[in-house]
């Protein structure tokens, strides 16, 4: 019992996680996006990284997170509304808003995306731009960074994985990505199969789009916690599916994304 009592209040103690899809998930959306970009795009990129690639900035907004000079972008990283929204309710909450400054995932997506288009602004504010709208399109495609504000997105809700005690939201940012022990180029090469329709329709939704499904995907993921948060060797086979059409969609649309900001 005391050592449930501890293990309990490290848990509530603790910053909530944030990594989405941790390093290998983030590394894997750039390099699938890098395998779907256009010709200019790829030249503006390459451009403006230098020496770096898309998938080693990936990470990098998590990086500097607890650099004072950079604590006002920890909330860019998720989006936690309230539970039980429709399509029209759950927009008519975006666009409620305020765009600037920017305060969540959709309105930090918003700004970089329009900061990368805009030929005002400098190479440095461009690639620091490009850096965060690489991450955040992956992070927003991790279903419990559009979670529920009530319980922070799945940080409030403990659960164990494999026997030991963590907490929702932490299993979507590292377990289940790690478990087929990938590295970033080969989850790359495995997940990067979309047909043509599929990139079509992908990479024309809209940015509001892409945040409901991930709202959406919620559901199933929060009905697994409360039906037995004792998560075990079943629990991958259940869910694994949906973070490789996660991890893909995120990168097909980075790439969308990025071609039309370089066309």
């Amino acid at each position: 019992m005391f050592r449930k009592c501890i293990a309990l209040l490290v848990l509530l103690c603790a910053p909530f996680s944030l990594l989405a899809w941790g390093v290998v998930g983030h590394r894997a959306v750039a390099k699938i996006a890098e395998n779907h970009l256009s010709s200019s795009a790829k030249r503006e990129i390459a451009r403006l990284l230098g020496t770096e690639t898309l998938p080693l900035v990936s990470t990098w907004p998590d990086e500097v997170r607890s650099d004072p000079q950079y604590s006002s972008t920890g909330p860019w990283h998720y989006l936690n509304v309230a539970s039980g929204l429709n399509f029209p309710a759950f927009t008519a909450q975006l666009n409620a808003t305020p765009i600037i400054p920017p305060t969540n995932a959709y309105t930090a997506l918003l700004q970089v995306r329009k900061d990368l288009k805009d030929p005002s602004k400098t190479a440095a504010e461009k690639l620091f731009a490009l850096k965060f709208l690489v991450h955040l399109v992956g992070d927003v495609h991790q279903p419990l960074h559009v979670g529920h504000g009530e319980d922070r997105g799945g940080n409030s809700i403990l659960v164990s994985w494999r026997g030991h005690d963590t907490n929702l939201h932490s299993i979507w940012d590292g377990d289940l990505v790690e478990y087929p022990g990938f590295t970033y180029s080969e989850m790359a090469q495995a997940y990067d199969h979309a047909t043509s329709s599929q990139v079509k329709q992908w990479q024309k939704d809209d940015m509001a789009t892409w945040l409901f499904e991930s709202y959406q995907l919620c559901t199933p993921v929060y009905a697994a916690a409360a039906t037995s948060p004792k998560f075990d060797y079943r629990f991958y086979p259940a869910f694994g599916p949906l973070v490789e059409q996660q991890i893909l969609k995120a990168g097909i649309r980075l790439a969308g994304v990025l071609n039309a900001v370089f066309r």
